[in-house]
């Protein structure tokens, strides 16, 4: 890797976050052609095809691995120069970081504040369900995740955070129409539903739980709200019935505008943060900053039983 030009590595890297040759063009302030042939310049060296080239261009498996490298002597460079007192010179430091919907809606925004107060960090948010967010870290794409996985992604480090607590709620006038005095586990498969996006199973997953034999799903008739506080309004106002968060419901319950259909049968979604195993006192910063966030917000007693697996996940990192 240490033979590898590092601008045609930058090059690779803005092309993955800009998405087209020709944005990552206008972001190093050179032709499309240049991007183009520094690129091929680079994949010719490796031996290896780096990026398909869709639009938005896509990383082969060979290219993840240039990423990741990239993207790890980019973040050294700048805690180097902070170092040395040229971090004027480097501009700020941005970090690439998925997070699910509901944390970024509710607990996790005051962590960055924090940091980025701190330290003046910048970041590049990258919103994907809590399932899906290591994906990106194995891809070079993030450098720390919120996530729902306790293994690690090689090469990263993990820990537990605590859980988000959601619960099946509905607007009063939804619950008499659909619902009334039915059993939930007639009720609920004909009536409609909240869903997050086509990745988002906690509505399915709460239904089989009412009825494991029967294995029944939600109804087709699904409303698709790819936005937190969206989804929380849609439920709101009687579009359907959905899985809110504790942290979100509170209002909404004390006002009326919510009710709960199952108040003894939450779903607790554990989540972590993973990060690459970088020695990198912005990223340092962050994970602390998110850490003590999450106790704040999250349940203390479950983040604690969570330690231990987080203890055991942790060696698997490569």
């Amino acid at each position: 890797m240490a033979g590898l030009p590092l601008d045609q590595v930058r090059t690779l890297l803005a092309a993955v976050d800009e998405g087209t040759f020709e944005a990552a063009a206008e972001a190093l302030h050179v032709t499309p052609s240049a991007v183009s042939q520094r690129i091929k310049a680079l994949e010719q060296r490796t031996g290896r095809v780096l990026l398909l080239r869709t639009k938005p261009v896509r990383l082969t498996a060979s290219g993840e691995v240039v990423v990741r490298f990239g993207r790890q002597l980019a973040r050294l460079e700048q805690d180097a120069g902070a170092e040395l007192g040229l971090g004027d010179a480097l501009g700020p430091a941005t970090l690439p970081i998925a997070v699910n919907a509901d944390s970024l809606a509710t607990w996790f925004l005051p962590a960055l504040a924090e940091a980025a107060a701190d330290r003046g960090i910048l970041f590049d948010l990258h919103r994907d369900d809590e399932d899906h967010t290591a994906a990106l870290l194995r891809q070079g794409r993030v450098m720390a995740a919120v996530t729902s996985s306790p293994q690690a992604v090689q090469g990263c480090s993990v820990r537990a955070l605590g859980r988000m607590r959601y619960r099946a709620r509905a607007a009063p006038p939804f619950a008499a129409r659909w619902i009334a005095d039915r059993p939930l586990r007639e009720a609920l498969p004909a009536a409609p539903v909240i869903v997050f996006d086509r990745k988002d199973e906690l509505q399915d997953r709460f239904l089989r739980g009412l009825a494991p034999r029967q294995a029944r799903a939600a109804t087709r008739a699904r409303h698709y709200m790819p936005s937190s506080e969206a989804y929380l309004d849609a439920v709101a106002a009687g579009l359907g019935w959905g899985m809110i968060p504790d942290l979100q419901a509170g209002p909404h319950l004390a006002a009326g505008t919510l009710v709960e259909l199952a108040a003894r049968r939450p779903i607790d979604v554990p989540l972590y943060w993973q990060q690459w195993k970088l020695d990198s006192p912005d990223l340092a910063a962050v994970a602390d900053a998110v850490g003590r966030a999450a106790a704040r917000e999250l349940s203390p007693t479950t983040a604690t039983a969570m330690a231990t697996a987080t203890a055991k996940a942790t060696p698997t990192a490569g």
